[in-house]
Order: C-alpha cells, then structure tokens, then sequence
C-alpha cells in the first residue's frame, strides 16, 4: 500500500497516550490533554478534562451524560466515514462495533495509513454500527481476549439461557450483572428480540445511558427503576456486577445472580464471584475474531495497546508479523 517507513516517526506511546505528532492529536488520552479524538464512551477511554474533543455525535452524548455537558472545553462532531484535515493528516472514523457511536480511527498520512481500533467487536449487536474493515499499513488492536481459551458463545443463545432459567425458576428474580454502557442495553435489546415483552427493571445506575439509548432510537422497551422495591419474583433486574455481591442485592426473592462477560468464559471467575448462571457475552473480540481482523486488515505492522499484549505480540512474532506491545497504561479490562 505504501513504501515502506518508520510509522514512529509520526505516531507514538506518549506518558499522557498515544500521540499522533503531524496531527497534533492524542487519541483516547488517559489524561487531560489540549486536543483528543475520542473513540467511544468508556471511561477508560473517555476522560473528562481535554481542551478539544472529536468524537462521533453519540460518543459525546454519552461523555455528556456521564460527565456534565461542560466535561471538555469544546466539542466536535465527525460522522462516521467523513473526512478531516487536521494538520498534516487526514482522519476519519469509522465504526468498531463495540457499542453505541464506538468508532474506529483512520488517519492517512505521506502515503501511510494507520488504524486505531479502539474497543472493538466484530459479532452482530442490535445497538451498535457493525465493525467496518479497513485495509491498512498499521493495525492498532487492543486485546482483552488475545489467548486462544476465549471464544465467545453467541449473545442470542446466552439470552435463551437466561430466559429458560426465568422460565424454570418463576418464584426467583433474576439479577444480571452487566457493565452499565453498552452491555447493559445490549442485553436488553437481545432479550426484547427474542419476544421478551414484560418491563425489566434497573439499578438506579443504569438509568441515565439507559435513557440517552432511548434518546438516540434505540427502543429498550418498558424500563422500570427498581427503586425501593423488594421481592420481584420472576423478574428480571439489570445492575452493576458489584451489587450482586452488595447488600442491595439480599432484597430480593432468592435471587439467580448472572454476570453478562467475556469473563465467564473462565469458569474459575464466575466462581469466584459467586456468579449462578454465568453469560458468556462480550463487547469485545474473541481470539478467533481478533486472528481473523489481523489477517484481513493486511497490515504490514500490528501495535497492541493493552490486554493480552505480550502473548498476542509473541504469536504475531511466530507467525512472521511485526508486532509491538504498546502496554498502554490506564485501560480497564474488567467490564469483558
């Protein structure tokens, strides 16, 4: 695609992220900078505090809601696919499927293009844009799930499997763990597709990003704060994984405790969280789907930015790629 250059040159791990120099740009900083290209909502990768956001429209939305509508000093919108000088590079965002208005960033640059994935998940989700390929020259990929254990049962089957239990279990609520933006509605979504029709409460936590997904078309169905209600025999109550095991949890009718992850792939985890019916569900790519983005992105040189970034930088290695572990600090891997 290009001749062949040092990508360094122009694109680098800095103390504050990774710094894009010809642009001037850092992307998903993790710390306070004048200029940042946001590539979705997780506060891992979406801090308040930056002089100047670009994000697509959602991602603000969703910082806004989190944060205060003043979290940044200015805003800027990109739609997904449109083009953008910025300094010397062009940039564009297009989508990673990871969830709602998660983007990926594409930045051409002297003849070279470089691709920071961000989160990213290649399996279909109902309230997010499917990720979209890009050949590249660089590929730069996370890696919550780069060892070969990981592979990800599809949603629709685990939805089923919290259904059956509903229905096997009637006199029980069922609380579901799952990270408050995206798996959250995500799992929602999936359980009303499949016929699901009866109101699901929330923790007064998932409330809020609830509420902007209802706002940006995304219909949830009925959604009831569960408030100071007890008992709920046979229904169904998203909430954050900690208050499985917090005391909000003991009052409600024997409650089945389930845990939406990638995580509970390894069953030792699920254990250790006293976890009863643990769902294999994940907004991020499993092994299979992270080898096979490699492969199809044909880019001569793969950085790794957090996660699994040794073991994928080894295998890459064995394989005949050149790869770089980034180890970028500040990124959460626990919301699977």
């Amino acid at each position: 695609m290009s001749t062949p250059e040092r990508f360094e040159t122009w694109l680098c791990p800095r103390d504050d992220g990774l710094y894009c120099a010809p642009g001037g740009v850092y992307i998903d900083p993790h710390r306070p900078v004048d200029r940042a290209v946001i590539t979705h909502g997780h506060s891992d990768h979406a801090r308040s505090g930056h002089g100047h956001v670009l994000a697509s429209p959602e991602t603000i939305g969703l910082m806004q809601v989190r944060y205060g509508r003043d979290c940044a000093g200015t805003f800027q919108t990109l739609p997904p696919g449109a083009p953008l000088r910025i300094g010397d590079v062009t940039l564009r965002l297009v989508p990673a499927g990871h969830i709602l208005g998660s983007m990926q960033v594409v930045i051409d640059f002297e003849g070279q293009r470089a691709v920071v994935s961000g989160d990213y998940k290649r399996a279909a989700d109902p309230t997010a844009a499917p990720f979209e390929l890009v050949p590249c020259d660089l590929f730069i990929t996370e890696a919550t799930f780069a060892l070969p254990v990981f592979r990800h049962e599809p949603a629709d089957s685990e939805v089923a499997r919290l259904l059956a239990s509903c229905a096997r279990q009637p006199e029980r609520t069922h609380l579901v763990g799952a990270y408050g933006l995206g798996k959250c509605q995500r799992v929602i979504k999936l359980v009303r597709e499949v016929g699901y029709d009866k109101p699901i409460y929330l923790h007064g936590a998932m409330v809020a990003l609830c509420d902007y997904y209802a706002q940006a078309g995304i219909d949830l169905g009925t959604l009831v704060p569960v408030g100071d209600a007890k008992g709920l025999p046979g229904e169904i109550i998203l909430c954050p994984p900690s208050a499985l095991r917090d005391r909000w949890s003991r009052r409600f009718a024997d409650p089945v405790t389930a845990f939406a992850s990638g995580w509970m792939r390894i069953k030792g985890r699920a254990r250790q969280s006293g976890v009863e019916l643990p769902l294999i569900i994940s907004d991020h790519v499993d092994w299979p789907e992270l080898i096979t983005t490699l492969r199809e992105v044909e880019a001569r040189e793969i950085w790794i930015t957090h996660g699994r970034d040794d073991a994928l930088a080894y295998y890459l290695a064995s394989q005949g790629v050149k790869a770089r572990a980034l180890s970028l600090i500040g990124f959460d891997e626990e919301e699977g």
